[in-house]
């Protein structure tokens, strides 16, 4: 197999376009487990019928574990906001559908989001113990869901091609609580987008009925799982917001 068409690169996989196809390479020294792991996920999350791109194959290439899948091409959502910038709210409202199409699924076997949060929060070294323990109050005080998450939905991970429209990168899908979900991709938006996440978060109150303060306190509880992930650039505003004990 010939890998000579890069089409994205990240620090743990290049992804290649071969034929009809989409080869995640993972690069050298990232460990079985990693790729396994997320090609079980994406297994059980299409399983729920969701349109996403199906994995056909997981093989090791060189020394350097692959997931073989669909290519989807055409435009993400964020792509298309940019381009037609009148229509944000229509696009808006479209994204959220999608995600709230996702919250609609159930997925039994999926690793629980607390879990993770409860992993990523006592693993954190840049908090005091103070903070984790008021971090970890609060998780453990949040209702429990078994809610499909994507754990990363913003608009560059949702494709419109001329099969449909399809979601990817759902290596951080897990099941739990909507609102935390929503709360990621909330702080996700404000990180990059920032004039759309307080009117996604609007809408989505405005769609489900939700207390804006319920999603606000997830907040700090996502922005310290985001913290984990050690992306310098984003560090300062994120300690701000983990920093934030309550809202108007």
């Amino acid at each position: 197999m010939e890998l000579n068409n890069l089409i994205a690169s990240s620090e743990m996989v290049d992804v290649y376009k071969v034929g009809n196809m989409c080869v995640k390479l993972f690069k050298e020294g990232v460990a079985k487990t990693n790729a396994l792991y997320e090609a079980l996920t994406h297994s059980r999350v299409e399983a729920t019928g969701l349109r996403v791109p199906v994995i056909h194959e997981v093989s090791v290439i060189g020394n350097r574990w692959a997931i073989h899948m669909d290519l989807i091409e055409g435009e993400t959502l964020a792509d298309r906001m940019k381009a037609d910038p009148a229509n944000l709210d229509k696009y808006m409202e479209q994204m959220l559908d999608i995600q709230l199409e996702i919250h609609s699924k159930s997925t039994p076997k999926l690793s629980k989001l607390k879990d993770k949060l409860n992993r990523l929060i006592n693993d954190l070294d840049c908090i005091d113990d103070v903070k984790r323990y008021e971090l970890l109050t609060r998780l453990d005080s949040m209702p429990k869901h078994t809610k499909l998450c994507h754990g990363n939905f913003t608009p560059d991970n949702i494709i419109l091609s001329k099969k449909g429209t399809y979601v990817v990168d759902w290596i951080a899908a897990r099941q739990g609580n909507a609102s935390a979900d929503v709360g990621k991709t909330y702080l996700l938006l404000k990180l990059k987008y920032p004039e759309m996440a307080d009117k996604y978060l609007d809408l989505f109150c405005e769609k489900t009925k939700t207390s804006k303060k319920y999603v606000q306190d997830w907040l700090p509880i996502m922005a310290a799982a985001r913290l984990a992930e050690n992306i310098p650039e984003e560090r300062d505003f994120l300690m701000k917001w983990v920093d934030v004990v309550a809202y108007e």
